[in-house]
């Protein structure tokens, strides 16, 4: 399949998530449910991001991690190959992508709590903004 037709198959998978879009991105796409990101295409294949709740469904499948390099290096991230049975069943995709997107979300969240503003971060130290 080729990479557009890829995606617009994905797409039409997915269309029950509202606010549901793509985003070109190294040679893929990012999967967004409005501005949250939960998924990558690259290659024919998609790859949702993982808590320590759910990675273990993709692990037990046998499934990768998506992995790249950067500087030289090997590097992986919380994003899991979807297995094809779950690709090719619409309501089952839509329940492992919906708990991507609240994946996404909590790991936003506790970034959000560990980073302190650039103006707390000023108050603390004496600078000024």
């Amino acid at each position: 399949m080729k990479h557009d037709s890829f995606t617009r198959f994905v797409m039409d998978q997915l269309s029950a998530l509202p606010g549901l879009r793509t985003k070109a991105m190294f040679g893929g796409h990012g999967l967004y449910q409005g501005s949250d990101f939960f998924g990558i295409l690259m290659d024919g294949r998609v790859y949702f991001k993982t808590d320590e709740h759910t990675r273990g469904v993709y692990l037990k499948r046998g499934m990768a991690p998506f992995i790249y390099e950067k500087a030289r290096r090997t590097m992986t991230i919380n994003y899991f190959e979807v297995p094809l049975e779950v690709l090719e069943n619409r309501d089952e995709f839509v329940a492992w992508a919906t708990q991507a997107v609240h994946a996404g979300k909590k790991a936003k969240r506790r970034i959000k709590v560990r980073l302190p503003t650039r103006r707390a971060a000023a108050k603390r130290s004496g600078d000024v903004l």
